[in-house]
């Protein structure tokens, strides 16, 4: 998949605008591989090109060649950073950084700025291609990112089709426990879904009937044939499963594991409740802070004095 195809995809997929910075630190990998490629490729045109040509005999004049020599101006020499010199005390005047960090960042923001110009001509080229009259959708720019809509002039059609769309269904806890039981155990009657969620799940069967998850299926050959309960091809629409054996396996939920353990306390943490003897005779809470137990001997009333008994009988 080359670069364009990805960063139509990433726009077609989010919801929020994404912004050219976002696109190049996502995509910085492959824009640089398909750079190479395209370098590549023109070298090996350009080679095979150059080998076509016929070969001539070059001819020397007598006269020397002059060597390129780097023309300095006025204005030029009169600046010391135009020199090597003047550069080299640049980057050395710079606290804290070296030569080669100080060329290591300018190559980091050459390629920054090289991929954001080749992701902002992709994006250019699907805003075109959008923009003709054979697609019905447009990448806009909003609030400084790109975000992929539909045109306006086929608001009225968009509005008549949402409008058609069933509006989502919302279940209650105990109605996706019931709905649950029916799947798994289908087909299934309400003494049976009662029993195995210990309540009485009669009224949720008729919300679940009203919403068309389930149907009956029949009559149980027992003693009072009561009604069989079965799920419906809406179920299926709805959860997005082809048929019922896509359901997860109860050996799936055992290795997901229980995600309400850390909620209720084990039979460990139980045991806090139990009271130990205190050195004082009296009981103390396990886990009880000192704060509550200073607290609790402000409280209590003070033991009374013993009487002097000997005091009280001399007459």
């Amino acid at each position: 998949m080359n670069v364009k195809a990805k960063v139509e995809a990433v726009i077609y997929a989010t919801e929020e605008p994404v912004t050219l910075n976002q696109l190049a630190s996502l995509l910085r990998d492959a824009v640089l591989a398909e750079l190479r490629s395209e370098e590549e490729a023109r070298l090996a045109l350009n080679k095979t090109v150059t080998d076509a040509q016929p070969d001539t005999t070059e001819k020397f004049s007598d006269e020397p060649v002059e060597s390129p020599a780097r023309e300095f101006t006025t204005e030029t020499a009169s600046d010391p950073r135009a020199t090597p010199q003047g550069e080299a005390t640049e980057q050395a005047a710079m606290p804290g950084i070296s030569a080669e960090q100080h060329k290591e960042k300018e190559e980091e923001r050459e390629g920054s700025r090289t991929i954001k110009a080749y992701l902002k001509q992709i994006l250019d080229e699907l805003t075109a291609d959008y923009a003709t009259a054979a697609h019905g959708v447009e990448v806009r720019q909003i609030a400084g990112g790109y975000r992929m809509g539909t045109k306006p002039e086929h608001h009225d059609i968009v509005v008549g089709f949402a409008k058609s769309l069933k509006p989502p269904i919302r279940l209650s806890l105990q109605a996706l426990e019931t709905l649950a039981v029916i799947a798994y155990k289908q087909p299934v009657t309400v003494p049976e879904i009662s029993e195995i969620r210990g309540v009485d799940s009669s009224g949720v069967i008729a919300t679940l009937l009203d919403r068309k998850l389930i149907t009956t299926g029949g009559r149980k050959q027992v003693i009072g044939r009561p009604i069989l309960y079965k799920t419906t091809k809406e179920f299926l629409l709805r959860f997005g499963l082809n048929n019922i054996s896509e359901l997860p396996s109860t050996e799936e939920f055992e290795k997901l594991g229980d995600p309400q353990t850390e909620l209720f306390p084990g039979p460990n943490e139980q045991g806090q409740a139990a009271v130990v003897a205190s050195e004082s005779g009296g009981v103390e809470a396990v886990g009880e802070s000192p704060e509550v137990r200073g607290a609790a001997a402000e409280n209590a009333e003070p033991k009374s004095e013993p009487k002097d008994v000997t005091k009280n009988s001399q007459i």
